[in-house]
């Protein structure tokens, strides 16, 4: 009999959070038969991601997962509405009476604390280890996501690398799906851009580059994302469909869309920035060249995951290619101050096809390390 499992999830990073356990509960239910319950704070942005979820209703289920509206710390909980295997996101407070549930349990549940993805190397010393509750009789594992055969690895679908490469193969489907969300045949020809990215991303310089550029660029911008940047550039409201063409440039307000649609968007442009960690994750599964905007810390502690991560990435190979991501990607995040978007954008466009390349030597090194919620079950049941 599989087991049953709760994950509780917090909405920080809007749809960061809730992108990544609403994926995870759904690979848990079709592909392993597990019985989901999920636990959200803020269903209005999980509609967003999501539009069968109804943002007022306290319980519903959509596509086989159990969704609880996750109010507040209040309610009492008895030990058999205690899932097999808990899930804490990001370290999230879960409720005293759920925790009380918990250890009352004959069988006690398995506990996990499911953490933020990083590229910094104490992360293998961390994940799976065990944390004593003060005072109840309960053990609490972390479990890190990672890029590394000592970590979780990353969530990924089993038929995804499938249907992505069926996509691609299709011209006609790009382009029906291009067509859906409004580009015209020149900005489906053009180099296609998507900007999913913090408000304090330096867009504005990013565009003038575009705009002054040598060949056309279409950028596709999620509505709400780089809102002033957007309507300073349309000189209108940047509601989803508003477009407008200066010079080379064109930007076009797209809608918000499931996550299906999102990651076929991923797929159909050349270059790709992305933000947090699920578009992160789904990025590197694009194989395409991306940017990765970091959700910044205090103290700059981004920083140093940041460089981490390239230079884990880079895998100390040299080449124009590299310096081109790394020198982009670290002056879109504010870690070196460089201004000269033109030479950025010329230096990394005129890459994309190497850095194609290292996308999917790189995809191949992830795919040895297994995915994460298989790993995350194998893991749960050695502790049964």
């Amino acid at each position: 009999m599989n087991p049953t499992l709760a994950l509780f999830c917090k909405v920080v990073d809007n749809y960061g959070d809730i992108g990544i356990c609403w994926r995870l509960a759904r690979q848990l239910v079709r592909e392993h038969g597990i019985a989901v319950t999920l636990w959200v704070d803020d269903l209005k942005s999980f509609e967003r991601i999501c539009p069968q979820v109804s943002p007022d209703a306290p319980a519903q289920e959509v596509e086989g997962v159990a969704i609880y509206h996750w109010r507040d710390q209040e309610g009492t909980w008895f030990p058999e509405d205690v899932a097999d295997i808990v899930i804490e996101f990001f370290a999230v407070d879960i409720p005293p009476g759920y925790v009380t549930a918990m250890a009352q349990r004959q069988s006690k549940p398995v506990w996990l604390n499911l953490e933020g993805l990083t590229a910094e190397e104490w992360v293998e010393g961390c994940h799976t280890l065990p944390s004593m509750h003060p005072r109840l009789p309960l053990t609490k594992h972390f479990f890190f996501p990672g890029f590394t055969a000592r970590t979780g690895g990353l969530l990924r679908e089993a038929l995804l690398l499938e249907e992505r490469d069926r996509y691609r193969g299709d011209p006609a489907a790009v382009s029906t799906f291009l067509g859906k969300v409004g580009l015209t045949a020149a900005e489906q020809a053009a180099c296609k851009v998507s900007l999913f990215c913090y408000p304090h991303g330096p867009v504005a310089g990013l565009f003038d580059a575009w705009r002054q550029g040598g060949s056309p660029v279409a950028c596709l911008v999620p509505e709400g994302v780089a809102r002033d940047e957007v309507r300073a550039f349309l000189g209108a409201d940047p509601v989803a469909g508003a477009v407008h063409t200066q010079g080379m440039l064109t930007v076009r307000v797209l809608p918000f869309v499931p996550q299906p649609d999102y990651d076929r968007l991923l797929w159909a442009c050349d270059v790709n920035i992305v933000r947090g960690e699920d578009s992160f994750v789904r990025a590197q599964w694009a194989n395409r060249p991306f940017i990765w905007h970091i959700y910044p810390q205090d103290e700059n502690l981004h920083h140093k995951k940041l460089r981490a991560f390239i230079s884990r990435y880079c895998n100390g190979e040299a080449g124009p290619q590299f310096e081109a991501l790394e020198r982009f990607t670290l002056a879109f995040n504010g870690v070196e101050e460089n201004t000269d978007w033109q030479g950025l954008w010329q230096s990394l466009s005129g890459s994309i096809d190497q850095l194609a390349c290292r996308s999917a030597n790189w995809q191949n090194a992830m795919l040895e390390n297994g995915d994460l919620a298989s790993n995350l079950l194998t893991f749960a049941r050695s502790l049964r």
